[in-house]
C-alpha cells in the first residue's frame, strides 16, 4: 500500500507557483503565516496547505490592501471563524438527537 503524495516544494517552485518574490515569502513566514520545513530559507519546503494559504494571504493583502500582520490576523481570525462553525454545526446535530429522543 502506497502513502499519500504529499508535495514539497523549494522556494523557487513555491514563488513560482504563488507568483510570490522570495522577499515576500520571507516576510510571510516570519509573521507566522507559514511554517516551512527547514531552518534556512534554501533549505525551506512547503507543502500544498501552506501553498493554498500563500495564496490566500496574498489576495488578502492585494484586495484589502493589508500589512502583513493585518494579513496574519485575519487569516488567523478566519480560521477562528471556521472552527466555530464546525462546533456550531456538531452542537446542532447533537441536539437535534437529543431533541428526537
Amino acid at each position: 500500500m502506497s502513502s499519500p503524495l504529499i508535495v514539497q516544494l523549494d522556494m523557487a517552485q513555491f514563488c513560482e507557483a504563488t507568483d510570490l518574490p522570495a522577499v515576500y515569502v520571507i516576510e510571510i513566514v516570519e509573521h507566522g503565516i507559514l511554517e516551512p520545513q527547514g531552518a534556512q530559507p534554501q533549505d525551506w519546503r512547503f507543502n500544498d496547505y501552506e501553498l493554498l494559504l500563500a495564496k490566500r494571504a496574498a489576495k488578502l493583502r492585494r484586495d484589502l490592501e493589508l500589512e502583513w500582520e493585518g494579513v496574519a490576523l485575519a487569516l488567523n481570525l478566519l480560521e477562528e471563524v471556521q472552527q466555530l462553525r464546525s462546533e456550531n454545526q456538531m452542537l446542532k446535530q447533537r441536539l437535534a438527537r437529543l431533541v428526537v429522543l
